[in-house]
């Protein structure tokens, strides 16, 4: 019988992202955060209001130096995660959540895959939109064989620029990894999740035409890319497409998600953040829907997912982090198998840096069998 104690949280990083995380931890039973790393002294107080029991260090020497800390939670800029985890795996054997992308550079990518080989804890890499309700449903569908034999997957995300972020990290490709790695290697995972399959070749078309095009930071300009065309052909024969426009404010559904099988297709409608829908001017928020059509005319099955409004109040994914971290306590307790592993963070990750590379170089890039490099 396992033995369910009270999971002591040590959290690396408390801006936005690490502030939603705070709070769902929160929502959990038998959860408990003890101690907040944060350079940040603005970060640092919002976080500390929102768990005033807990300690508070400046940074990561000083959260692995705790004794009263049982997981990691790490939500740290983009380009800090490969040696803060490598810096992790080398000092303790706690278990560890960290958020996308798990690195920004493809030379981190065998690094970091050997040094957690033999690493004798979970580490649950952070891919929130697998346990958005709407997109939970769509997968069990496909699992459900609802649709037949799935052969196209597209997703379309039309949304709200970069939000600004502590040091304006998230307007440089190198501190990012570039958009298609920021933002869209949690899409990549679902890609290789919907199609049960690994990419073999990656098509992309994509440039910086609208945002952040008179900003200025130290003299520099960003060159992030604000919109993009990928295409990717998988080891069975399948392909998917993503459609990106971070220009589109107001779009009614943030993201839409369509796998095409023999038998039908299944659409999957997400929302985008709650406290983005001006609801006095543009009405109730939209709901996340999923809609089967199966070939054989018999008309669409349309079905509504509710989601409980104490998690859209907990943050910007519908629920998603509350879910996830349920399981990576399960996970802990050694209830369940980790979902997210790191290879698969890392071959989310390949594909968003060979995406970026294809823009750049107007190449087709191949992926490796193993999913972990790129040429």
């Amino acid at each position: 019988m396992t033995n369910k104690h009270p999971i002591r949280y040590g959290i690396l990083g408390c801006g936005m992202m690490g502030q939603e995380h705070i709070r769902n931890i929160q929502l959990l039973e038998q959860a408990e955060i003890t101690v907040l790393a944060e350079p940040d002294p603005e970060m640092l107080e919002k976080a500390h209001a929102l768990v005033p029991n807990a300690r508070t260090v400046s940074d990561l020497d000083a959260l692995l130096d705790a004794d009263d800390v049982d997981a990691l939670v790490v939500v740290t800029p983009n380009f800090q995660h490969a040696e803060q985890l490598l810096g992790i795996m080398s000092r303790c054997t706690l278990p560890i959540l960290i958020e996308k992308p798990i690195c920004t550079d493809i030379n981190d990518v065998a690094r970091l895959s050997e040094a957690a080989a033999n690493y004798p804890a979970p580490i649950w890499v952070a891919m929130e939109y697998r346990y958005m309700p709407p997109i939970t449903l769509l997968l069990s569908l496909l699992n459900d064989n609802d649709i037949g034999q799935r052969h196209l997957f597209s997703i379309r995300e039309h949304r709200f620029p970069f939000l600004r972020k502590v040091g304006d990290w998230n307007r440089f490709n190198h501190k990012t990894g570039g958009t298609l790695v920021e933002k869209c290697c949690h899409f990549f995972d679902l890609m290789r999740l919907m199609a049960n399959a690994n990419p073999v070749r990656v098509f992309a078309s994509g440039n910086q035409a609208v945002n952040h095009l008179d900003e200025q930071y130290d003299g520099q300009a960003p060159d992030i890319i604000d919109n993009a065309m990928v295409t990717i052909e998988f080891d069975n024969h399948t392909r998917a497409s993503l459609e990106l426009c971070m220009f589109a404010e107001g779009s009614r559904y943030q993201e839409e998600i369509c796998v095409v099988g023999n038998k039908g297709k299944v659409e999957c409608l997400v929302p985008g953040p709650v406290r983005f829908w001006p609801t006095d001017t543009l009405g109730d928020a939209p709901v996340p829907q999923v809609i089967v059509s199966p070939r054989d005319p018999k008309g669409p099955k349309v079905m509504d997912v509710p989601v409980d409004p104490a998690l859209l109040e907990a943050g910007d994914h519908n629920g998603s982090t509350f879910y996830q971290h349920q399981k990576f306590q399960r996970a802990i307790w050694g209830e369940q198998e980790v979902e997210v592993s790191l290879s698969d963070g890392l071959k989310a990750v390949v594909i968003g840096l060979a995406a970026q590379e294809a823009i750049r170089t107007h190449t087709v890039l191949s992926i490796a069998a193993d999913g972990l490099s790129y040429q």
